[in-house]
């Protein structure tokens, strides 16, 4: 890191300014970063999580020790330069950062940002330093681009505009694409066109935005599958006051309706199927826009009027309450739409004089002009906790100046995918710093997430970053000059600067770890407010937080932007391949700082590496259990508890929050509407929830445990015994026929041997996974007997199907089965296969079992249940066969277990669902398969480090 001052500025044009003037932190004179730290060689192997099959490989590349290795695979994978196998391709962590850093220490020297050839070393040495040693990361965009032959774009947050012409719609759709093509994400709002209800010059009714938002989402939905290593993140936003307001809020709860119905009528809507690109809207995050006037008329219960486009006129009254009401309920249904609060938004903005701000990025996170970008960078909290549980505020500091002054020279060189972007991008200088693993930081030091502590810390550290990084705006406005819409917008900037300032003044410590933070905020918005008004500001936008979903992984944080943990139980990839289960490494350290002792932590641990909670722990107080609450599990934290957690960050951001507020499947619209309406009276500026399972029915997983409670509560009172015939089992005959199935769930293998009765149907199973003396073998083998000795006695196959199908658990996916394309697990694969080979049409429709040709027949409009010809791969039928092993050559790091253990296993979301017995409700990475695990308002794959959003 550096230590800077600026130089002094010469008056009246008789002396250029000196520069930076930079100082050694963590760096020695003559002995460069890299010398500091101890390097290793490791090799990385992803599998195709389908076969199985290899589809990367670099052996031999390099990275430091301490770097995990999920880390490492993920900047080799998705970072490195330069095609596999030539000597073109990075082989080394020095590289990546010798080519990104180099970019920006030329380029400072280039523009006079350095006070002298001294200070630019300092500065090369101390970034890499921080790069190397993961504590803050650059977003994707920089390691994918900085220093290489593309274009050196660097941002990855977008707002485009759109204007009520053709040209301006087609001109939409086209620089969406472009973006899409880069990996970036883009946001809009479609207010501007008339609505269905207004009229053509030519005198024909207008199609209206939502109409126009079929094009950009089948454009998005092409990009995507034409070869995007990631879906197309996008955000469509639209005005309350638009006519077409209602039909906007309910277009993606409709289109779930539908792929509900074509499901159940046989349609293949599955990952990948055929059908599902008929379901519209998909590629697309949709946002309300709501008004201060609106939310006063939703709780005064008042009419509210929808405004024509270019008159302005209102041209319908709507019960404001009746309209808020679907916005919830929808939300209620698919999670869409979120809420973005336009007062709140524009009330903090810098550059009104230049015009208003009315869309977002993807994730929501990035509120500025139209036709304007941002790039980000996320500093790792927990790199500044001391071992006495302290917080390192000068260490924090000085980094903020660093990345600051960094991200501040990329924008000198960088390129934009448009003239427009890149015009508004260097006249306002937009800067999206943030940070990650705050919900770690909060554990670690014994803070509840959702307490006063918790949030009182949050703050702190927020205004601190946001005071230091306009600080050091206002230094560079010095040395390099202030950005060029400044001069017209400087007394709406300094206003919101000194909005800033008293926030932090109306802060007060909670205790030892905010305390000295708070302090230090406020000096800095001191000498902010004095710079400022002396220099002006080199950057419209400098703070936000951004999910930090694969630059999380890369700094290897256990917590993402934001987030509270997700789960207590962690798995680890190991060096030599597989993983291992752990408890999260904050959690004994809470305990410590809580006051156990070294025994008492012990048994903690191990309970909770067993339960995956603290409920019932040996020894831990009633008190202590708030300090372990995650995202999901036993003791969930509460909506407004993370509403509330936004709200106390928010007044020291310079743009908003992604996060998505987390309610649980049981929630009601009321609650949706509460944590709206909630938003917006703690001045938060953009919001999204999800209901758990909204986007999945569970009805049978409701039913039977409604089912079981009634059952048991009518048994209470029954006290007569009534004797049943035993069933008598009745053994297969020493010859029987028999069928064997080779299969694949998810990349792993397996074989199951069905013998059946001569005359009368199945009564036997055998399942074979894994090697023989392992734990899944051993499982497997038991729970074959049990379901043989079962069907022996009489258990009819129907009963099994029907327990067993839909049954959720890793791993899970893909098959290699074209009747049975995706399953939720082995065991439901088994039952669909059993049902499929064994039952007759009409139980197996009874309990929505179809093979291939059926669903095609349904399609068609045939009968489904006619005699279907039986296609029987005998390559497949050696009864027994093993599970083939493929012998190891030498050591390697994989970036995912064996076959016949799937990548989707490894990660925070399987650990959470292997401790709740449910699947967590994230989408599959479509990259490498893996489950992903919320980041924000988007999705991280831990598997390959992709990302549904912002980087």
């Amino acid at each position: 890191m550096t230590e800077t001052v600026s130089g002094s500025v010469g008056r009246g044009g008789k002396r250029a300014p000196k520069g930076l003037k930079t100082k050694r932190i963590h760096t020695t004179p003559g002995v460069h970063p890299y010398d500091q730290v101890r390097w290793e060689r490791r090799d990385v192997v992803m599998t195709n999580w389908r076969d199985g099959s290899i589809n990367f490989e670099q052996r031999g590349v390099e990275f430091p020790d301490f770097w995990s290795v999920n880390a490492a695979n993920i900047v080799t994978t998705k970072y490195f330069r330069g095609a596999v196998g030539t000597p073109q391709r990075e082989t080394s962590l020095r590289q990546l950062v010798d080519r990104v850093v180099g970019a920006y220490t030329r380029t400072g020297r280039e523009n006079g940002y350095f006070a002298s050839e001294e200070d630019a070393e300092i500065f090369d040495h101390e970034l890499k330093h921080a790069l190397i040693h993961q504590i803050f990361s650059f977003n994707s965009p920089v390691w994918f681009n900085v220093g290489t032959a593309s274009p050196q774009q660097v941002s990855a947050c977008f707002i485009l505009a759109v204007d009520d012409q053709m040209e301006s719609i087609l001109e939409w759709y086209k620089e969406e694409g472009v973006i899409f093509k880069g990996g970036s994400g883009s946001g809009v709002n479609l207010s501007r066109i008339r609505s269905s209800k207004e009229l053509l010059s030519s005198g024909g009714t207008a199609s209206g935005p939502v109409s126009f938002m079929r094009g950009a989402d089948a454009s998005a939905g092409t990009i995507k599958s034409g070869g995007a290593t990631r879906r197309a993140a996008k955000m469509v936003v639209l005005d309350v006051d638009h006519p077409d307001i209602e039909e906007f809020i309910e277009t993606k709860a409709r289109e779930e309706d539908k792929v509900r119905a074509l499901r159940d009528a046989g349609f293949d809507m599955d990952l990948g199927g055929k059908d599902i690109v008929s379901v519209q809207y998909q590629n697309a995050n949709n946002s309300v826009r709501v008004s201060d006037e609106f939310m006063h008329a939703v709780e005064a219960g008042e009419s509210f009027g929808l405004r024509a486009r270019l008159s302005g006129e209102v041209i319908e009254q709507v019960d404001a309450k009746t309209l808020f009401r679907k916005m919830a309920q929808a939300a209620w249904e698919c999670a869409d739409p979120g809420i973005q609060y336009d007062d709140t938004i524009n009330d903090w903005h810098t550059c009104p004089e230049t015009g208003r701000i009315t869309a977002s990025n993807p994730c929501s996170e990035y509120v500025h002009l139209d036709n304007s970008s941002c790039n980000l960078a996320s500093i790792n909290l927990l790199k500044f906790l001391r071992e006495d549980d302290s917080f390192d505020v000068e260490g924090f500091v000085k980094l903020t100046e660093l990345i600051i002054t960094a991200m501040d020279i990329s924008i000198t060189f960088a390129d934009f995918p448009t003239q427009k972007i890149a015009e508004t991008t260097r006249a306002y200088r937009q800067l999206g710093i943030g940070y990650a693993n705050l919900g770690a930081l909060l554990m670690a030091t014994g803070h509840a997430y959702d307490s006063d502590g918790g949030r009182a810390a949050a703050a702190a550290i927020t205004s601190l970053m946001t005071g230091v990084s306009y600080r050091r705006s206002a230094e560079l406005a010095a040395i390099v000059g202030p950005y060029d819409g400044y001069a017209r917008n400087a007394e709406p900037h300094k206003r919101v600067m000194r909005k800033h300032a008293a926030a932090n003044d109306d802060l007060r410590a909670v205790d030892a770890l905010d305390r000295p933070i708070l302090a230090e905020a406020t000096k800095q918005w001191q000498e902010c407010l004095r710079l400022g008004d002396k220099n002006g500001y080199r950057n419209a936008q400098a703070s936000l937080l951004a999910p930090t979903g694969t630059i999380g992984l890369m700094m290897d944080c256990d917590t993402t932007g934001i987030e509270p943990d997700l789960a207590l139980v962690k798995f680890k990839k190991l060096v030599g391949g597989g993983s291992m289960q752990i408890v999260n490494q904050t959690i004994p350290r809470a305990l410590k700082q809580l006051g156990y002792q070294s025994e008492q932590v012990e048994a903690i641990v191990h309970y909770i590496a067993e339960h995956g909670h603290v409920m019932d722990a040996p020894g831990l107080k009633h008190e202590h259990y708030e300090v372990f609450d995650c995202a999901m599990g036993e003791r969930a934290i509460a909506p407004m508890g993370h509403v509330r957690m936004m709200a106390a960050t928010q007044p020291f951001l310079s743009g908003a929050i992604s996060k998505t507020v987390n309610l649980p499947e049981s929630a009601t619209i009321e609650d949706i509407e509460q944590v709206y309406l909630e938003g917006w009276k703690l001045g938060l500026k953009a919001l999204a929830v999800y209901r758990d399972n909204c986007k999945v029915g569970q009805p049978l997983s409701i039913a039977k445990k409604t089912d079981e409670k009634t059952e048991a509560k009518a048994a209470e009172p029954v006290v007569q015994v009534v004797e049943v015939p035993r069933p008598k089992r009745r053994r297969l005959p020493n010859q029987r026929p028999s069928t064997t199935t080779r299969f694949t769930v998810g990349g792993a293998k397996g074989y199951m041997t069905a013998s059946s009765y001569p005359d009368d149907g199945l009564g036997e199973v055998f399942l074979k996974m894994s090697k023989q003396g392992s734990t899944l073998a051993g499982v497997m083998d038991a729970f074959s007997v049990a379901i043989s000795v079962g069907l022996q006695h009489g258990v009819p196959l129907e009963t099994f199907v029907s327990k067993f199908v839909n049954m959720r658990f890793e791993p899970a996916g893909m098959t290699d089965d074209p009747d049975v394309r995706m399953a939720a697990s082995v065991v439901d694969y088994i039952f669909r296969r059993l049902a499929l080979d064994h039952l007759p049409y009409g139980e197996r429709a009874a309990l929505g079992v179809f093979s291939a040709a059926e669903r095609a027949a349904q399609q068609r409009g045939e009968d489904p249940g006619a005699p279907q010809e039986v296609i029987i791969d005998t390559a497949a039928l050696a009864q027994s066969a093993p599970i083939e092993e493929k012998p190891e050559e030498r050591p390697a790091v994989t970036a995912a277990p064996e076959t016949h253990a799937p990548s989707r296993q490894n990660g925070a979301a399987h650990a959470l669902e292997s401790h709740q017995g449910r699947t967590a409700d994230a989408p599959l990475c479509l990259t490498c398969g893996t489950k992903m695990r919320p980041a924000g308002s988007c999705y991280v794959c831990e598997g390959c480090g992709s990302t549904s959003g912002c980087s």
